[in-house]
């Protein structure tokens, strides 16, 4: 077995010719930039979290097994090199370019109001960069012939049908998912488009009901709350300066920052896998 790809969060191990060993680090990253503190325990709650959601999705995965406490077998696909947003919010970088004018919601770029809910889940996809992500429209995937037009319908299709599910089931367990991030892989041997990666809280916005309220920045147990708290200390505002793809050294995280991320992330877990029994 040998170390095909190390990830921000990820180290993914190839085992044969058909499948992919993952292994859920304890390392996080917030604006494309890795933290060089660990979150320990953050690698297992990730790696139990898909498991969970590639279980009770009911939609085809490249999920084999879980093997010890954070690592998947996974079949080996043939990645399309999309990150498939849905969006159920006006938040983050949908409120930013919707306020700028630079996307078409049919909402009034002068009164948006942030983290409002939307009229229906809005697919939002990006490019997918080792740097820096970028939106691209479904015309540019058409052009440039990333995906043809049936399976562009069918992966749009099949994220806002796993938007919609998590949903559900977030809000039974009392939590609303802003947005989540989706990607695909083609079957080597058969083409088949299923679903890929993982799905967890550095793949989604997820907000307690009881503390939501439009007009203002939201509570977030996901990664936005490392965000913010970078936001707060100015690392942001130093990342959007850098030049290039030259970006400034991460921050020591202070170990209250590390202990309510942890458990954050357990806590959503629990809350959420226990609510489906």
């Amino acid at each position: 077995m040998r170390l095909s790809h190390s990830g921000k969060v990820k180290d993914i191990y190839e085992v044969d010719s058909k499948n992919l060993l993952f292994h859920f680090t304890n390392r996080v990253s917030a604006f494309d930039v890795p933290m060089i503190t660990p979150i320990v325990g953050k690698g297992e709650i990730l790696c139990k979290f898909a498991e969970f959601w590639f279980r009770v999705l009911n939609v085809r995965n490249h999920m084999i097994r879980i093997e010890g406490c954070d690592k998947m077998l996974v079949r080996k696909l043939i990645m399309i090199p999309l990150e498939c947003i849905v969006r159920g919010y006006l938040y983050g970088s949908l409120f930013e370019r919707t306020k700028r004018g630079n996307i078409n919601l049919g909402i009034d770029a002068e009164n948006c109001i942030v983290a409002s809910k939307l009229e229906r889940p809005f697919f939002d996809p990006t490019t997918k960069d080792n740097i820096h992500d970028r939106p691209i429209s479904e015309t540019e995937i058409l052009d440039t012939r990333i995906l043809n037009t049936d399976e562009l319908n069918r992966i749009k299709d099949t994220s806002l049908t796993i938007y919609n599910r998590m949903s559900k089931l977030a809000d039974k367990a009392d939590f609303i998912i802003a947005d989540a991030k989706f990607e695909f892989g083609r079957d080597p041997f058969t083409g088949e488009i299923i679903l890929a990666d993982s799905i967890g809280p550095d793949e989604f916005r997820i907000w307690p009901k009881s503390l939501y309220a439009p007009g203002k920045l939201q509570d977030s147990y996901d990664k936005q709350y490392l965000r913010d708290w970078l936001i707060k200390i100015g690392f942001k505002k130093k990342v959007d300066d850098s030049v290039g793809d030259i970006k400034p050294s991460p921050p020591p995280l202070p170990q209250s920052v590390v202990d309510e991320l942890l458990n954050r992330y357990t806590y959503v877990y629990e809350k959420i896998s226990s609510s489906e029994r």
